[in-house]
């Protein structure tokens, strides 16, 4: 198991990458080295630039098997949707997008600050929130019903064609 202070060591080491660092979390966690949970408290208490290489690595380690995500981390990206820093912001949708078909009875949280992320001014952070949207869309279900018409006007003000074809492809795998 990779524990906090191998944790701390890595993210301060400054011979390694910051994609270095995630790939090195991300494989401690499919491989089981590391607990969800333990890396949620890690990054729950660490500053921006740390908790997003953690968010990161989740995201990263989520994509390949959605499986190891939980409630708390679906709990804790949604907070963190909310972050001051974009990057904290993007990935946390990221991870998101990834793990909502697991946990549909749990996304309204996530679904409120998506929401509000699509009118950040940063592309990726827009980008990030018309993707995970785009998922939890594609989910059909009824306590979403709202969803469609919320993003349909999303997608109509929004100024990028990358973000409006994240929207318009989902509308078509949705009822």
């Amino acid at each position: 198991m990779l524990a906090q202070f191998q944790l701390d060591a890595l993210l301060a080491d400054t011979f390694l990458s910051t994609k270095e660092k995630t790939e090195t979390i991300s494989r401690a966690l499919l491989e089981a080295q590391l607990e969800v949970d333990s890396l949620i408290a890690f990054a729950a208490n660490s500053k921006d630039p740390v908790k997003a290489t953690c968010i990161e690595a989740f995201e990263f380690a989520t994509n390949q098997v959605p499986g190891i995500a939980n409630v708390a981390l679906l709990e804790f990206v949604s907070k963190e949707l909310g972050a001051k820093a974009p990057r904290v912001k993007w990935e946390s949708a990221k991870v998101i997008a990834h793990i909502a078909h697991l946990f549909p009875a749990n996304l309204s949280d996530s679904v409120k600050g998506l929401l509000v992320n699509t009118e950040h001014s940063g592309t990726v952070v827009r980008w990030s929130a018309a993707t995970a949207l785009g998922e939890i869309l594609k989910l059909n279900l009824a306590k979403h019903k709202d969803l469609k018409v919320a993003l349909e006007s999303i997608c109509e003000r929004e100024e990028k064609n990358s973000i409006k074809k994240i929207y318009q492809a989902a509308f078509k795998k949705s009822n």
